[in-house]
């Protein structure tokens, strides 16, 4: 098995379905049996706020932290930078405390067999002025394992100029800066996660093909795609009668990563998203995808010197599979 490293995850995504109703059940939630099961992207939306309607306290982060780190390690995940949305749990839950929160996910995490550090998402349907105050809270929390932020959300109908302030924000406090682009909006989306926010990473960024321009600023600014083909056919990102960009922001230069974005919600694994690589692609498409999340990865130069050791131990023999 391939070692990995995992960039693109959100830890409420990764809820089994009999822990969610076990969770539901304890805070009187009837948590329908169909939840997982969405027909487009705002209906997704939808469901992951239902799955943090049930996570009302650090026992339940913790808990499911540590499911995590079960079902990441049998999928040959050695790091891990995962998304949290702090400010969804406490629109759910006002007088929850985060970072109590934050801090039980964290010890939960330091028991695991993986190294694994936190991004925290800025929600886009909050608004600007929200995205400011969670930038300043989370910026506080670097010593419970949060090494950046994210912009999750509605991307149509919140675009990425309006969080240029939280992302200045967050870079000032020393935090890595990601964001969601070019999944439900175009190209530009994509381009102005870059330009205006500066990030580092794109989550998705599958619609930069629609804009040659965009694409040869990928390739010329290194900037990694953090691509989850199940996950877009599941929410019509991309539709099931057209091929997935992935092969072909691959062919032209891109540097692409591969996740499973809300594994538990959309019902695949790590695993399963390198298995369609090695079909679709081939074994070597599937290492270089490999090595490129590692090299993608926010960990040291330590970190990932070891992490590329152990891909390349794995390599003869993952080719002659």
């Amino acid at each position: 098995m391939l070692p990995k490293v995992q960039l693109h995850c959100h830890l409420e995504g990764t809820v089994r379905p009999a822990t969610l109703k076990d969770l539901g059940r304890r805070v009187g939630l009837d948590v329908p049996p169909d939840l997982y099961e969405f027909a487009d992207f705002p209906e997704f939306l939808l469901a992951f706020q239902a799955v943090c309607k049930a996570l009302n306290g650090p026992e339940p982060f913790a808990r499911i932290a540590r499911e995590y780190v079960e079902d990441a390690v049998a999928q040959g995940v050695r790091y891990a930078e995962i998304f949290i949305s702090p400010s969804v749990w406490s629109f759910f839950h006002p007088t929850l405390d985060e970072e109590a929160c934050v801090r039980a996910i964290r010890g939960a995490l330091q028991h695991g067999a993986i190294d694994v550090a936190l991004i925290c998402d800025v929600t886009r349907n909050f608004g600007p002025e929200a995205a400011v105050k969670t930038v300043e809270r989370v910026s506080r929390w670097k010593e419970h394992g949060v090494i950046g932020i994210g912009l999750g959300g509605d991307e149509a109908r919140f675009p990425a100029p309006l969080f240029s302030e939280a992302f200045e924000c967050a870079r000032k406090a020393g935090l890595h800066a990601v964001a969601h682009a070019g999944e439900v909006a175009g190209a530009h989306s994509v381009r102005d996660a870059v330009e205006v926010l500066k990030a580092e990473r794109i989550g998705h960024g599958i619609r930069a093909l629609e804009d040659d321009a965009v694409v040869a600023m990928l390739v010329e600014r290194r900037i990694p795609l953090e691509v989850c083909p199940t996950s877009n056919r599941r929410t019509g990102a991309c539709p099931e009668d057209r091929a997935h960009p992935l092969e072909q922001l691959d062919a032209a230069g891109v540097v692409v990563t591969i996740d499973s974005d809300d594994p538990a919600m959309f019902r695949c694994t790590l695993l399963d998203e390198y298995a369609l690589v090695e079909q679709t692609m081939g074994v070597e498409a599937a290492i270089r995808i490999a090595r490129n999340g590692i090299e993608a990865s926010f960990a040291s130069p330590e970190r990932k010197a070891e992490l590329l050791h152990a891909l390349e131990s794995a390599t003869v023999p993952a080719r002659r599979s």
